[in-house]
């Protein structure tokens, strides 16, 4: 049976690969930094070593042999900035032995051009055993739906959390929920099969997101019409019930 679990405290899951586990993160945004001092004249250190140290931390203390990256590994939509190339490549040469999949997303231009060793899929997405994976920004691909469970991203999911007193935080969620697979039968001549769809939550805590407690404009084209019975979890673990009720 096809597992998808978050690891608590973190944007990151594990998921079962036909018996091998798998990191799955989503929303890099690697080199955002640069990107943020030019277009917003906000001057942030980088943080680039942290989110390296991350992910080598997760990949070992969880003993994954593959990392799934669920799009947006850059952050410039063009080319890659000096920064931003050199956190990818500094990356991707520090990770251990383990398979490596880029499912692009809107952010990734062409940049399978020139990274090495990393399986690069296109914008529909991959299925990997009974899991099938999508970035999210366009409509994922056939054999994705055919998966028990579709991964996506894009979004960065988060809720407004609002004290008595009128005070307020931005957190990051998970959102679980059923697969209505009506929402993609019309489109495909393909059989729907996943039973639950998961939306990941940005791996980044700088990027912006989605409201999904304040706002129904998601980014994705199939949500939130295709996520039955969404449910909001806290990245603790903590459950919020359903997102559009929080």
């Amino acid at each position: 049976m096809a597992t998808v679990e978050p690891i608590p405290g973190e944007a990151a899951a594990i998921a079962d690969i036909d018996g091998e586990p798998a990191l799955v993160i989503a929303d890099v945004h690697a080199g955002i930094e640069s990107a943020l001092r030019t277009e917003r004249g906000l001057s942030l250190d980088s943080q680039a070593e942290a989110r390296r140290e991350r992910i080598e931390r997760l990949l070992a203390e969880t003993g994954a042999t593959r990392l799934i990256v669920l799009g947006d590994l850059m952050h410039s939509i063009g080319g890659p900035g000096g920064a931003e190339r050199g956190e990818i490549e500094v990356l991707l040469e520090s990770l251990p032995a383990v398979d490596v999949t880029l499912v692009k997303g809107n952010h990734d231009g062409e940049i399978e051009s020139w990274i090495e060793d990393v399986t690069v899929t296109d914008g529909g997405g991959i299925r990997l055993g009974s899991v099938g994976f999508a970035h999210g920004h366009t409509w994922p691909d056939p054999d994705v739906l055919a998966a028990d469970i579709v991964c996506v991203a894009h979004e960065h999911p988060q809720v407004r959390l609002e004290d008595e007193v009128g005070g307020s935080r931005a957190e990051r969620v998970w959102l679980r929920g059923g697969l209505e697979g009506s929402v993609f039968e019309d489109r495909y001549d393909a059989p729907v099969g996943a039973s639950e769809l998961i939306v990941v939550p940005a791996f980044n805590d700088l990027v912006g997101g989605t409201w999904v407690n304040t706002n129904d404009d998601f980014l994705a084209p199939f949500l939130p019409d295709a996520l039955v019975h969404g449910q909001a979890y806290l990245l603790d673990g903590t459950r919020l019930g359903p997102f559009d009720e929080i």
